[in-house]
């Protein structure tokens, strides 16, 4: 399940094109639960991509530097360690 929460925006639908109208001072939020499928990839020079797709095809990528990879290990580590959740 893909959730979107979109604070605000203003599209204009003109000829088949989406465009959005307003200002670029909009924030959104994408969360995607029951997640089927995991991939873990470089992404060109200086990143590593993660992506996730369920079921239903949505997917969602996450592009990180090596610093930010590293923290979501460290996350994952201390769940691991100290959470139920992880047993």
């Amino acid at each position: 399940m893909l959730s979107l929460d979109l604070d605000e925006f203003m599209f204009e639908v003109n000829d088949g094109a989406i465009k959005h109208v307003g200002p670029s001072n909009k924030t959104a939020t994408a969360k995607l639960y029951d997640v089927a499928g995991v991939d873990v990839r470089e992404f060109g020079d200086k990143r590593v991509k993660l992506a996730f797709e369920d079921e239903d095809g949505n997917e969602v990528e996450i592009a990180l530097f090596p610093e930010q990879l590293r923290e979501v290990a460290r996350g994952i580590e201390l769940l691991e360690a100290d959470s139920p959740v992880l047993e």
